[in-house]
């Protein structure tokens, strides 16, 4: 993991070429294939962000770094219960304050969409409807008029905060979403868009979550499908590593959705989407850019999980990568917790940390850089560069659809191809917890061209370009085109060559990085180099180890009980006054970009400042982290408390955790 705070602007070389402030307003019109602004064809990345669960301060800075890593549209949920948790009282202020940072993704030239609910969902307390809502004797997601009624004056007052920010105004807002994962009838959903439309809302297009198919329809048109994929499901029932259904998104496929989101409250479900869906273009807005931890199971996300899902969903077809999360985050201060727990009157199918939303996304909780963020930037430039030519190639399959967890019988590819004859081959050779072995002996084609022979390693995961831009084929992968140079990856493993359309043939090349060509305006690098293209090189700091002492020994063991959604339940506030307690002393130093990073043997920790917790863990083999410029200057000393780790306890800890009973800790420092 990477914890540098230090990113340069890089302004020149990162302008975002398919979309820019310059097409705000512009029209926005689509066609089954892609997203048209003013007529011309883009590829999106869309990254998603929940501005109430980071500091104001904070939000600048971090929707910048969301635009370095290429990030091109902004998806934030409104939370009702964060802004309105108190009947009657909306709170628009602090770190909840939507149109401040609607303006900063206007000031970054980022579009927005705005996922409005009523019910978000988002892993928060109630999917976000109110506490105070469940006294009220209506049905919850219904058109009965008396909930109606509450979701206008929410939209209302959601209105308030953007008006001029619109598209048409020539503000950042180009979309919104209606409720989320919402299975029932169609007739809801346009409920609620009637309710917007009054109220002013007036953009180019509307969403909804693609899955689960809708028992009626909506009516063509008046919302676009999204939707969605996850390398492993925190809220899966099993304790079993590579449960559920998560191997199919490593399958290129032509179906869209998933049959493995939210299975806890969706159960089992077809391979099947609503009549007519698939003349929509194929987008997503929850392709896992990481997963949470819930208290009973606790996936621990690779860099090539999301890396793999993003490059197969563009070789079956999709024009829009949208990340779920691709930047975590930490739940806003409330009258009551606010993460999603089994206690709950409602969506209370896992228990989340109280503090926590990390989602080991690309960025996480505290702006920290998983190795994801490096590693999708080239996909993300290569949208930005090639999306418009891209955009309206046909996905083909050569290979089964339906390929079992595991298969290791053939290799994984696919191909896109235009009428002109160019085209991109997708390969992935690489499943989760899967041992995918080499692939020998590989003959690949499309659009009438023949690759060399090749062998395809063990985890490999490539694009390579056929007849695009003066390149016959190329078995490196296409990355950026600026200032009239292009670039390449080298795929580790796989010789390179690069036949061009001259017929000039270049075998065995070697990268040379953006000092020098390899031919002519062709630049090869290596994928460290195109992780990091456009970027200034990044500072990291260095790590100090930090004074900590023990205080008291934990008390007796909880009985760790099922909750009412027949899961394990986390510890309570009560539970913890039995934990383990540490005191940490931090040094007077400059906390400003420092990370308190705590390796420890147990089973969840809180950290507590003047007795207020700030921050907790459910330990899956990562340090816990705390961003410490968050702390008030005052604040000399911190408590940790910890409860052990209990043997055969009903939880799913992956590989990398610490699986030994018992607490301690191993290691604190800052970084």
């Amino acid at each position: 993991m990477r914890v540098s705070r230090l990113f340069a602007a890089a302004l020149t070389l990162l302008t975002v070429l398919n979309i820019s402030a310059a097409d705000f307003g512009k029209p926005v019109t689509w066609d089954r294939l892609s997203l048209m602004i003013d007529g011309r064809r883009v590829c999106p990345v869309m990254g998603e962000v929940h501005y109430s669960r980071i500091p104001a301060d904070e939000w600048q800075q971090e929707v910048h770094k969301m635009k370095e890593g290429g990030v091109t549209v902004i998806a934030t949920y409104v939370f009702w219960n964060h802004v309105e948790e108190q009947e009657g009282i909306f709170r628009w202020d602090g770190q909840r304050d939507l149109r401040r940072f609607l303006e900063i993704c206007r000031e970054e030239e980022l579009p927005v969409v705005l996922r409005i609910g009523p019910f978000c969902h988002g892993e928060v307390r109630c999917g976000g409807i109110p506490d105070w809502m469940f006294t009220k004797g209506c049905k919850m997601r219904s058109q009965d008029t008396k909930f109606l009624g509450y979701v206008e004056k929410l939209y209302r007052q959601i209105f308030s905060q953007i008006t001029g920010l619109q598209w048409k105004d020539g503000g950042p807002i180009v979309a919104c979403q209606f409720d989320n994962e919402y299975r029932g009838s169609g007739d809801y959903l346009m409920a609620l868009k009637k309710i917007a439309l009054q109220t002013g809302f007036d953009l180019p297009f509307y969403t909804r979550t693609g899955w689960p198919e809708l028992s009626k329809p909506v009516p063509f048109g008046e919302m676009l499908p999204l939707y969605g994929d996850y390398a492993d499901g925190f809220w899966e029932r099993s304790t079993q590593e590579t449960s559920g259904n998560y191997y199919k998104a490593f399958n290129f496929k032509a179906f869209r959705s998933s049959t493995a989101i939210a299975t806890e409250q969706l159960g089992n479900q077809q391979e099947k989407v609503s009549k007519g869906d698939e003349d929509y273009p194929y987008f997503t807005c929850e392709l896992g850019g990481g997963m949470a931890t819930a208290y009973h199971r606790r996936p621990y996300i690779y860099p090539e999980d999301a890396y793999a899902m993003a490059l197969v969903k563009l070789g079956s077809g999709s024009n829009l990568l949208g990340y779920y999360m691709y930047h975590g985050g930490t739940n806003p201060e409330g009258l009551t917790y606010l993460n999603e727990n089994q206690r709950t009157v409602a969506t209370n199918y896992n228990d989340l940390p109280v503090k926590s939303y990390d989602f080991q996304a690309p960025l996480g909780e505290f702006g920290q850089t998983y190795p994801q963020y490096y590693m999708l930037r080239p996909l993300h430039l290569f949208l930005q560069d090639w999306g418009e030519q891209l955009a309206p190639m046909e996905a083909v399959f050569p290979t089964p659809q339906d390929l079992k967890k595991g298969d290791d019988s053939q290799l994984r590819w696919a191909y896109r191809a235009s009428t002109d004859n160019s085209g991109f081959i997708f390969v992935n050779n690489y499943e989760r917890l899967q041992q995918l072995t080499a692939k020998k002996d590989v003959r690949l084609e499309a659009c009438g061209v023949k690759l060399p022979r090749l062998t395809i390693p063990a985890g490999t995961m490539a694009i390579f370009p056929v007849n695009i831009d003066g390149i016959r084929y190329a078995t490196a992968q296409l990355v950026a085109k600026r200032d009239g140079r292009i670039y390449l990856m080298q795929i580790e493993g796989i010789p390179t060559t690069i036949s061009m359309a001259d017929g000039k043939t270049l075998k065995n090349i070697k990268a040379k990085g953006r000092a020098k060509p390899v031919y002519k305006n062709i630049y090869l690098l290596t994928r460290n180099e195109a992780e990091h293209l456009f970027m200034d090189t990044e500072v990291v700091n260095t790590a100090e180890s930090v004074r900590y002492q023990k205080l008291h020994e934990a008390g007796p063991l909880r009985k760790i009980p099922i909750g009412v959604q027949k899961v394990a339940e986390e510890p309570t506030d009560a539970d913890f006054q039995q934990a383990a307690v540490y005191s940490i002393e931090l040094p007077d130093a400059d906390r400003k970009g420092r990370l308190l990073s705590i390796t420890y043997q147990g089973d969840c920790a809180r950290l507590y400042a003047d007795g207020q917790l700030v921050a907790d863990n459910f330990q899956y083999g990562r340090p816990f982290l705390y961003g410490l410029w968050r702390l008030p200057e005052a604040v000399k000393q911190l408590e940790l408390r910890i409860l052990p780790l209990q043997e055969n306890a009903p939880i799913y800890l992956p590989r990398e955790a610490e699986k030994t009973p018992g607490e301690r800790v191993l290691k604190i420092e800052i970084r």
